[in-house]
């Protein structure tokens, strides 16, 4: 049964107003295209200047991993940055570190009191991870995490075009 705590929507991620949003980062999370490079430009120069400590602090962002900021200009209060797996054909563990993305976000979020999170859809545009696949392991992963933890109030899965946003609710109403 799929949780009641999440919910698709199709739009703008910069737009959402939630606890958190979390950001398809690249390993040096000093912004780039798609979705990082939106989120970086709208929420402004605050985002770029926490992520600066954090790679001094640490060395960036490994995949699979995720990080936290403030979310600057944007109408969320903080902002997730998570790696995802650069699709290889599927024999590099893409599918476990995409499931870890929303995994260690979901944790990361519910561990500083944040209750309301919005997704993209990770992976699934430069990095050419199967739509499909991803929105698969998208609603799994939150959904199996979400019946155990009720510590997040509401998951929005963010989608920016259409296809993804037909493949998630698919997914949704399995």
């Amino acid at each position: 049964m799929i949780s009641e705590k999440i919910e698709c929507i199709q739009g703008d991620i910069t737009k959402i107003s939630a606890d958190a949003i979390v950001n398809a980062a690249n390993s040096s999370l000093m912004g780039g295209g798609g979705v990082d490079g939106a989120i970086h430009r709208a929420g402004g120069p605050s985002i770029l200047e926490e992520c600066r400590k954090i790679v001094a602090k640490q060395g960036g962002c490994k995949t699979g991993e995720a990080v936290l900021t403030t979310a600057g200009d944007l109408p969320s209060r903080h902002v997730i940055h998570t790696v995802g797996p650069v699709w290889n054909g599927g024999t590099h563990d893409e599918e476990q570190l995409l499931a870890n993305c929303y995994k260690n976000s979901l944790h990361l979020a519910a561990d500083h009191q944040l209750r309301t999170i919005a997704f993209p859809n990770i992976s699934t545009g430069i990095y050419g991870f199967p739509k499909d696949m991803a929105a698969a392991i998208s609603v799994q992963t939150l959904n199996q995490i979400l019946q155990t933890d009720n510590r997040i109030d509401k998951v929005f899965l963010v989608c920016f075009d259409d296809e993804n946003y037909d493949l998630v609710t698919q997914e949704l109403g399995k």
